[in-house]
C-alpha cells in the first residue's frame, strides 16, 4: 500500500520510492513480487504517470527492482541483478583507469562470453 502526503517535503515520486524500497527491506514485497503497472499505479494514486515511472527508474537504478518491459516491475530477489550492476561498475572503473577506451572494453566482454568455459 502506498500512500502520499500531500503536506510532506517529498516530492511524489520519491515519497512512492522510498515507500516500496521499505517495503522490500522490510520483506513486505518480497523478491519476485510483480509491482502494479506505472498507469494503475497512478490512477490509484490519482498522479501522473510521469511521476510513478520515475520512482520505478530510481529504484531500478537502485537495484530495488528490475523491470522487463511488457512483463512489469519486478521486485530482484538474490541480489544478482544488483551484483551483476555492481560487478559492471567495477569493470568500467578499471578499464578506465588503464585507458581502455569504451568500445575496446565492451569487444573484451563479448570476447570473453564467447569463450568457452573450462572445467
Amino acid at each position: 500500500m502506498i500512500t502520499l502526503d500531500t503536506t510532506d517535503g517529498d516530492p511524489p515520486y520519491e515519497q512512492i520510492r522510498t515507500q516500496i524500497a521499505g517495503q522490500v527491506a522490510s520483506g513486505a514485497l518480497p523478491p519476485g513480487t510483480k509491482l502494479p503497472t506505472v498507469r494503475a499505479l497512478a490512477a490509484t494514486l490519482g498522479i501522473a504517470p510521469n511521476t510513478v515511472a520515475r520512482a520505478y527508474r530510481e529504484l531500478e537504478h537502485s537495484g530495488v527492482v528490475t523491470t522487463r518491459g511488457r512483463n512489469g516491475t519486478v521486485v530482484n530477489g538474490d541480489g544478482a541483478d544488483q551484483a551483476a550492476k555492481e560487478a559492471a561498475v567495477g569493470y568500467a572503473e578499471v578499464m578506465r583507469a588503464l585507458g581502455v577506451r569504451q568500445d575496446e572494453a565492451l569487444e573484451l566482454v563479448r570476447r570473453a562470453f564467447d569463450r568457452p568455459v573450462s572445467s
